[in-house]
């Protein structure tokens, strides 16, 4: 199978057209050509965070949808939005109760339910587990899951206000308020009571010991999740977390970056220029080069506008904005079969019109997305060269 007259995104190029042989779900040809490109091929984006899957469960609180009919409409999405690899965010949190979002039992059926499918999806999907490390009683449940082979990433997070992500209160307030169901007075008691139920330093520092040794032994990469101080982001590092997922400060990028982590940043954030928190701009990081990784965050589709807002700044331009939801995040999670457009790696790719829309996807060759504008040719009538 061939795909002709297209611009191909290399790893460090752009090959203005030519055309991709496809062959066992493998890239077996690259050929540069004359001609006029009528579409863009991407390499499939890696999103190494999204965290679609629990409003896809609950799209509005209390309103519980079928496990299947959840998982079938975000591989749907994730295909449209050009993921051929997506890395599911749940999350273990102490303050949820039993059956709730985020509560352990409902996060494992999650787990389950996912893998349970996986052969019948689009998407490659894996398991993300976004783990409170406050939560002390279910590091055993964590320590199953990994020795089971059910979760491929681990990220630690403290939400405890007053640090991390909402370190500032004054924030945390209004948006506590911003629907009108609970007042200033209400908003306030509620953070102070999760405050006060926070974890003494030293047993949050041995938690983050204790996971970063099970992940260790099992060959599992771990990210710190909202770095906002120097020394914060010395810590992860030096209990080796590999990733610093959407540092707060351009402080604590920088450690995370000169102790040797990847930064990731959503693509949201990106696309809309700020975080909706107040964060760090992943444009500003960018800009100072501090950004390694594009995830998906909240919303898929934002990738590839991402990915042009960046192009403009970035001194790769295009393939240095494209391999921030590609290559890197591939390498730093040790997916080397994938990430890139070359020879023998997977055929995983997103096909783009001049409108800048995903017009088709391939996982492993297998067309898992088309508008029908985009079709493929036994032959290609152009050699390689």
């Amino acid at each position: 199978m061939w795909l002709s007259d297209v611009s191909i995104v290399l790893r460090n190029r752009v090959i203005a057209c030519g055309s991709l042989r496809i062959e066992n779900g493998l890239i077996t040809e690259i050929a540069e050509t004359g001609g006029t490109a009528t579409h863009t091929v991407y390499p499939g984006f890696v999103d190494m965070h999204g965290d679609m899957i629990e409003h896809e469960l609950e799209p509005r609180p209390g309103v519980d949808f079928p496990m299947d009919v959840a998982v079938n409409h975000l591989d749907a999405r994730l295909a449209a939005a050009g993921v051929t690899t997506a890395y599911a965010g749940v999350s273990f949190s102490r303050t949820a109760k039993d059956g709730d979002r985020r509560s352990y039992q409902h996060t494992t059926d999650i787990i389950h339910a996912l893998k349970s499918q996986q052969a019948d999806l689009r998407v490659d999907h894996r398991i993300h587990a976004r783990f409170d490390i406050t939560f002390t009683a279910a590091i055993d449940s964590l320590e199953n899951l990994l020795t089971a082979g059910s979760v491929d990433l681990v990220s630690v997070m403290d939400h405890t206000p007053g640090q991390g992500q909402y370190r500032n209160l004054e924030k945390l307030i209004a948006y506590r308020m911003r629907d009108g169901k609970v007042s200033e007075q209400e908003a306030r008691a509620q953070i102070q009571t999760r405050i006060d139920a926070s974890l003494p330093t030293e047993d949050i520092y041995t938690n983050l010991q204790t996971v970063s040794r099970l992940c260790k032994a099992h060959g599992i990469a771990v990210a710190s999740h909202d770095d906002d101080t120097m020394e914060k982001a010395n810590i992860m590092a030096d209990i080796g977390a590999v990733i610093s997922e959407f540092p707060v400060t351009m402080e604590a990028a920088e450690v995370a970056v000169k102790r040797g982590m990847m930064t990731a940043m959503g693509a949201p954030n990106a696309m809309r220029g700020q975080s909706y928190s107040g964060n760090l701009s992943a444009r500003d990081a960018h800009a100072a080069s501090l950004l390694h990784i594009l995830a998906a965050d909240y919303h898929p589709a934002a990738i590839l506008p991402a990915i042009h807002a960046l192009a403009e700044t970035d001194s790769d331009g295009l393939p240095g904005a494209v391999r921030l939801a590609t290559t890197n995040p591939a390498e730093v999670l040790g997916l080397t079969d994938r990430g890139e457009i070359a020879l023998g790696k997977r055929a995983d790719l997103a096909v783009v019109d001049t409108q800048n829309r995903v017009v088709t996807t391939f996982s492993e060759g297998q067309t898992v997305f088309s508008n029908g504008t985009v079709t493929p040719t036994a032959n290609s009538p152009i050699a390689a060269v």
